[in-house]
C-alpha cells in the first residue's frame, strides 16, 4: 500500500494502444523490479560486515563485491541493449528479471571469496537494461509532458527498497545469516516476473530500433557527457553507503543493531527526494540536475560535521540521500532528449553510469580508510565528486550551446 500511495499517478493512457490498462499499474508492475534490484544492490552494503567475518576476508577486501556488481551492471546495460535491439520490450523485461532472480539464488549459495566475486559479476549483469528499458516504456505510456515524473515514479520501487527491502532484508541477514537478504531478493525477482506478465499490455516493436542505430549513439558527445555527470555526480552516496555500517559503530560508537533503521533513514531520503526532483524536473530539466547536484555537495559537509552524534546522524544520512534522489531520473530523462535513436543504450547506460559511481565511490572510500585517513574520508569525498559530476554538465550545456551556434551558422549560409 505504501509503494502504491507513493507513486500514484495519472491513471490516464497515453500511447498505450490497449485502454484497459492503466500507466499505474505499468508503473507498479515495473517498479516492483526495482524494488528488487534496490534491495540487492545494497544490501550488500548493509551486511558487508557479516559477509566478510563468513568469507574470512577484510572490509576494504568485501568492498570488492560491491564493486563486482557495479563491473556486471556497466558492462552488460551497452551489450544487453545493443544484442536486444529487436526484441519486443516486454519479453526482455521478462527475461532480465527472470536472469536476476536465478543470478541471486546463485549468490545465496556461494562459499568462497572466488565464487561470490563472479557471482556478484553475473547479478549485476541485467540491472542497467532492465531499469533503461522499463524507463523508455514508462515514459512512451506518460507522454512528453509528464515522463520526468513518471520516470521518477518508476525509480521509487528502487527508493523504497532503501526504506524497506535493504533493512529488512539486513535485519534477515543478521539474524539468520547474510545469505538469507539475497533469497529474499530472488523471491521478489520471480514475483516481479509475474507482475510484468499480467500488467504489461503486449507493447509493439518499435522498427526503427537497430544494432546499428544503437552503435551510431557511441558518437554521440552530449549522450557521453550526461553519462559522465552521472559517474562521477553519483559516487559520494556509495563511498557514504558502502561504508555506514563500520562507520557508525566505530566513528559514532553505535550498537550494530541500529544499521537498518539508518538505511531506512537514507531510503526515506531517496523516496522523498525523488518525488520532489521529478516534480520540478517537468518544469526545467536542467535547472533540476544543477540544484540536485549544489545541494549534495552541501549536505556531505553538513553530514562529516554531525555524523559523530548518535542522533543527528541520522538526520545527517537523511540529508545525503535526500539532496541526490532525482539525479538519476533527471539523468534519464535529459539521455531521451539528446540519444536520437539510441534510446534503449543511452537509458540503458545511464545505469552503467551509476554503478561506475558505486564501483567507484565504494573503491575510494574502502581505499581512504585502508589508509589511516579515518572514518570521514568517504563523506568528505563526497562532496568533491558532487563538484566534479557540477562541473561536467556545464561542460554538457556549453558544448550543446556551441552545437546550436554551428548548426544556425551553417543554415544561415
Amino acid at each position: 500500500m505504501f509503494l502504491l500511495k507513493m507513486i500514484s499517478v495519472d491513471i490516464n493512457t497515453a500511447t498505450d494502444p490497449t485502454p484497459s490498462y492503466r500507466l499505474l499499474w505499468v508503473i507498479l508492475a515495473l517498479a516492483l523490479g526495482g524494488f528488487c534490484i534496490g534491495t540487492t544492490e545494497f544490501v550488500a552494503m548493509g551486511l558487508i560486515q557479516e559477509i566478510s567475518h563468513n568469507l574470512n576476508v577484510s572490509i576494504p577486501v568485501a568492498g570488492h563485491f560491491i564493486s563486482a556488481y557495479a563491473l556486471g551492471v556497466t558492462i552488460g546495460a551497452p551489450i544487453i541493449a545493443i544484442l536486444a535491439a529487436k526484441v519486443p520490450r516486454k519479453i526482455l523485461l521478462i527475461g532480465l528479471m527472470l536472469f536476476y532472480g536465478i543470478a541471486n539464488v546463485i549468490t545465496a549459495l556461494t562459499n568462497s571469496y572466488e565464487s561470490m566475486l563472479l557471482s556478484r559479476f553475473i547479478a549485476g549483469l541485467p540491472h542497467g537494461a532492465y531499469f533503461g528499458i522499463a524507463a523508455l516504456v514508462v515514459a512512451e505510456f506518460a507522454g512528453k509532458q509528464k515522463r520526468a515524473s513518471a520516470v521518477a515514479k518508476l525509480m521509487m520501487g528502487l527508493n523504497v527498497a532503501t526504506v524497506i527491502g535493504v533493512p529488512f532484508a539486513t535485519w534477515l541477514g543478521q539474524h539468520y545469516g547474510w545469505r538469507t537478504g539475497f533469497e529474499f531478493s530472488a523471491s521478489i525477482a520471480f514475483v516481479t516476473v509475474i507482475a510484468i506478465c499480467f500488467c504489461l499490455p503486449k507493447i509493439q516493436l518499435d522498427h526503427t530500433a537497430s544494432i546499428q542505430n544503437e552503435l551510431r549513439g557511441l558518437k554521440n558527445t552530449q549522450m557521453w557527457l550526461t553519462l559522465a555527470v552521472g559517474a562521477i555526480g553519483f559516487g559520494g552516496l556509495f563511498s557514504v553507503y558502502s561504508y555506514v555500517s563500520p562507520i557508525l559503530t566505530e566513528y559514532t560508537h553505535a550498537r550494530i543493531e541500529i544499521v537498518p533503521f539508518a538505511l531506512a533513514s537514507i531510503g526515506l531520503g531517496l523516496v522523498l527526494g525523488g518525488l520532489v526532483a521529478g516534480h520540478f524536473a517537468d518544469r526545467n530539466l536542467n535547472k533540476a540536475i544543477i540544484w540536485v547536484l549544489l545541494s549534495n555537495a552541501g549536505s556531505y559537509i553538513i553530514c562529516a560535521l554531525t555524523i559523530g552524534n548518535f542522533y543527528t546522524a541520522f538526520a545527517a544520512l537523511f540529508l545525503v540521500s535526500f539532496s541526490i534522489a532525482g539525479l538519476g531520473p533527471l539523468l534519464q530523462t535529459r539521455l531521451m532528449d539528446v540519444a536520437g535513436n539510441a534510446q534503449s543504450l543511452a537509458a540503458s547506460l545511464n545505469h552503467s553510469a551509476f554503478n561506475i559511481a558505486n564501483a567507484f565511490g565504494a573503491f575510494l572510500g574502502g581505499w581512504l580508510i585502508s589508509q589511516n585517513l579515518g572514518w570521514l574520508a568517504p563523506i568528505w569525498v563526497g562532496t568533491l565528486l558532487s563538484f566534479g559530476g557540477l562541473i561536467i554538465l556545464f561542460c554538457a550545456f556549453q558544448h550543446e550551446k556551441n552545437n546550436l551556434v554551428v548548426s544556425s551558422y551553417h543554415e544561415s549560409i
